[in-house]
């Protein structure tokens, strides 16, 4: 079989049905349609933010859609929670040019997922060779410094590697589901201090407040309206500029409603905080929160504790609440390793670069094993 790859400027060059036909297998929320097309006609991920959409498309002899993969022209490296900044900065001081370089991720989401995406019935690994071959040609008729892959699942991330990518390997902390049936079996696989603490914790978050899990046609725009304050306001202190715009939350709650968990805590039926999820088959995925009133251990109650509720009673296997947090180990959440793998055209990066990513990956991996053996809430054996 010969194949056309195809780049294409937006997910709507590709369209939601061809798109989704590859897509909708993997369970992942972050890679359907509905929510890149979000992101981009919400003008969140656009040129003009830094965000041009590349994506390609592999085409069989009649021209069907088998494979697609989402990937950005990127001219800065925000939004993309795998830092490569010093790499930048390094390269534009010996006279290179770092960016524009191109990005295989989905925008804002540092939640690992597939980034090779195949319809059934087709080879996952001619598909997923196709389109990173695609993409290193891209690098190279567009004469720009780099591909970088972010958040791949293990098996793409090992494919890569051996591909010649530079591979690098990070820590998030991931909930896993260990069979139980109730918020109290999680509860007692940890050591006696930790759950006297936990529980302390629920009830101080929730002494006075409403807390309500919004899914489906429960969630309305003034929910959202709310939410996106919540948004505002943590967004200007943490980052200076928040990456979504209100209508990305209007338009994922009109096409993904039944994929959220909105979590939100009113008082006296006044909304004043709030944590969105996504719902994936196997897992619930906390990205944003955000709160108006500060209320002790409210933003563990709502990002943590009602996640693991929700994903308990759903039956999925794990809690990804997303990039960085130490903290999250004294809730349940575990070190767990992420990954991205990194193509850099010159040598006069690529070489330094392979140097340092071989020093980190052992030191990565040692503070992974420490805080296990250290930091772990549950019961020993």
């Amino acid at each position: 079989m010969s194949f056309t790859l195809q780049v294409n400027d937006g997910i709507a060059a590709i369209g939601r049905d061809a798109w989704d036909a590859s897509a909708t297998p993997t369970g992942d929320p972050f890679v359907s349609y509905d929510f890149l097309h979000a992101c981009e006609a919400s003008g969140s991920a656009v040129p003009s933010q830094g965000w041009a959409a590349r994506h390609l498309s592999l085409h069989d002899d009649d021209g069907a859609v088998i494979g697609v993969m989402p990937l950005y022209l990127k001219g800065h490296s925000q939004g993309e929670y795998v830092f490569d900044h010093n790499w930048a900065d390094a390269y534009q001081r010996a006279g290179g040019r770092y960016y524009p370089k191109l990005l295989g991720a989905v925008p804002f989401t540092p939640a690992t997922g597939p980034r090779f995406l195949h319809s059934p019935g087709t080879e996952a690994a001619t598909v997923r060779e196709a389109l990173l071959q695609g993409a290193l040609t891209l690098v190279e008729r567009l004469g720009i410094s780099s591909l970088h892959v972010n958040f791949p699942i293990e098996p793409e991330w090992r494919a890569m590697t051996q591909a010649g990518l530079l591979p690098r390997r990070d820590i998030q902390f991931i909930w896993r589901n260990e069979g139980y049936q109730t918020f109290d079996d999680f509860l007692a696989a940890l050591s006696s201090n930790r759950r006297k603490t936990i529980r302390r914790e629920r009830r101080e978050a929730q002494a006075g407040l409403d807390i309500r899990v919004l899914t489906g046609a429960d969630i309305t725009e003034a929910h959202w309206d709310a939410f996106f304050a919540f948004y505002m306001d943590t967004g200007d202190r943490k980052w200076g500029r928040p990456y979504l715009t209100r209508d990305f939350f209007a338009r994922v709650g009109a096409s993904m409603a039944d994929r959220i968990a909105l979590v939100m805590a009113f008082r006296d039926e006044t909304p004043i905080a709030g944590a969105l999820n996504f719902i994936g088959r196997e897992a619930l995925y906390g990205r944003q929160w955000g709160a108006l009133e500060e209320v002790p251990f409210l933003h563990f109650e709502l990002c943590y504790y009602q996640a693991i509720d929700f994903a308990i009673a759903r039956g999925l296997a794990r809690v990804e609440a997303g990039a960085q947090g130490e903290h999250k180990i004294a809730r349940g959440y575990l070190p767990s390793p992420v990954y991205s793998a990194h193509w850099i055209a010159d040598p006069a990066l690529r070489d330094p670069v392979a140097r340092y990513l071989d020093n980190e990956r052992p030191a990565v991996e040692a503070e992974m094993d420490a805080m296990t053996a250290d930091l772990s809430p549950y019961r020993k054996g």
